[in-house]
């Protein structure tokens, strides 16, 4: 089935690109007046297969401003990649882009994506912090979609035996991983620690755990030269020196931890929502014996990095009007509501996380909407890239134990202080 829908989306996508040549670099119906007609929406690909009827629903109601989705490779560095080059070429061919957080700074300082009207979404019915993502300089670029938060999974049948509550700080997970799960055969702790997007993301959210930052939020300084960032680094190479976290998590991105912990071989687990109703399907080892907690920090409660997407518009569409209604139309109450109920995807509106049928049909609801009101974005930084890059190269090297976390901070202080995260926004084209 994953080879048919491969192979369809790589056949639809390339109709596009062979239909943008043809007709000279637009998707039909370009040049109509007032910045309206049809719309080409590029994303990911839709591991649910929940857009499609969305984009149906949009095409039914507006015949003549008609949506063609394309989806590129599931993977995010493809995505990114394939997106970027489409953009920088100068083509039209992308109206409606659905791109990570992370990546909304990035294409705005490239002057990839237009600015957009603040007033013209009703941002105050979304949860506030996501709305944080898709700034930059002070001005919208995109519209929050769908969000993230990082979620603490636990074996809820072991602590309970055990007379333990969930771990609200560094210390009590580090003893319950070291004591609590080798009597049960159960690796103690694990999160993203491969080095890609994942391991940026899960030491940005050990560092604001701990009330620090990578780059200091309004003028992007470099500000991981901190007490918070060596306590960060200390904690999870101390896990994996000490043996709470396996060796094994140095290897896991987000599927092979989720394995992991629904094959019944780990007591905790840092991951993001999905998790919670995939542990929870039949064949699942922990299905009803799992429980879902906020990432705990130094003293209590920590930080999540905030993930998911956000929707943009090109710089090059020719039909910005009818994309500014298309955002809407994505981020509407009853749309959001079919990002959860179709998509199991977090929605950005606020008044979904209390929703009676809702948190009914998703429990972890609540707690994700204290994730997410805590949570702190990823650094914004014209080169994002380049600041992922150097988290996942030192922090490898300190969970690997080749470097000490002291080391480590003085390495990513240079190596961050020599990227230009704040560069000018190009003219445009």
């Amino acid at each position: 089935m994953g080879r048919v829908r491969a192979v369809r989306r790589g056949l639809l996508v390339a109709a596009v690109l062979l239909a943008g040549w043809a007709g000279g670099g637009g998707p039909a119906g370009a040049g109509a007046d007032g910045g309206r007609g049809a719309l080409t929406f590029v994303t990911a690909g839709d591991l649910t297969d929940y857009l499609g009827p969305l984009v149906a629903e949009w095409n039914a109601e507006r015949p003549a401003e008609p949506v063609t989705l394309v989806e590129l490779p599931e993977s995010a560095d493809e995505t990114r990649a394939q997106m970027l080059s489409e953009l920088r070429s100068g083509s039209r061919r992308f109206d409606v882009l659905n791109i990570d957080v992370a990546w909304t700074s990035e294409f705005a300082a490239a002057g990839l994506i237009a600015p957009l009207e603040r007033g013209r979404f009703g941002l105050g019915a979304f949860l506030p912090p996501v709305v944080d993502t898709a700034t930059f300089r002070g001005r919208l670029y995109a519209v929050p979609y769908v969000t993230n938060a990082g979620l603490l999974y636990y074996r809820q049948d072991v602590l309970d035996a055990a007379g333990e509550r969930p771990p609200r700080t560094w210390a009590e997970l580090a003893r319950l991983a070291r004591t609590l799960a080798p009597r049960h055969g159960l690796g103690g702790y694990a999160g993203q620690f491969l080095p890609y997007e994942g391991l940026t993301v899960n030491v940005t959210e050990a560092i604001g755990s701990a009330g620090g930052t990578v780059l200091r939020e309004g003028d992007a300084r470099v500000g991981v030269d901190s007490d918070a960032a060596r306590e960060a680094l200390a904690f999870l190479a101390g896990g994996v020196r000490e043996g709470w976290i396996p060796a094994e998590a140095l290897r896991f991105k987000e599927e092979e931890s989720r394995a992991a912990f629904a094959e019944g071989r780990l007591l905790f687990l840092r991951n993001w929502p999905y998790v919670y109703a995939d542990a929870g399907r039949p064949g699942s080892k922990v299905a009803g014996r799992f429980g879902v907690a906020p990432l705990p920090g130094p003293d209590g409660p920590g930080r999540s990095v905030l993930g998911g997407s956000n929707l943009a518009v090109s710089a090059r569409s020719r039909h910005p009007a009818t994309a500014a209604d298309f955002l809407a139309y994505l981020t509407g109450e009853r749309v959001q509501r079919q990002v959860l109920t179709r998509g199991s995807l977090p929605p950005v509106r606020a008044s979904l996380y209390t929703d009676p049928a809702l948190v009914a049909a998703h429990p972890y609801l609540p707690i994700l909407r204290e994730s997410v009101l805590a949570a702190v974005p990823r650094p914004k930084s014209a080169r994002y890239d380049q600041v992922s890059l150097a988290v996942q190269a030192v922090a490898q090297d300190v969970l690997a134990l080749r470097a000490s976390p002291e080391e480590g901070v003085r390495r990513l202080t240079r190596e961050l202080a020599a990227i230009p995260h704040d560069g000018p926004i190009a003219s445009g084209p």
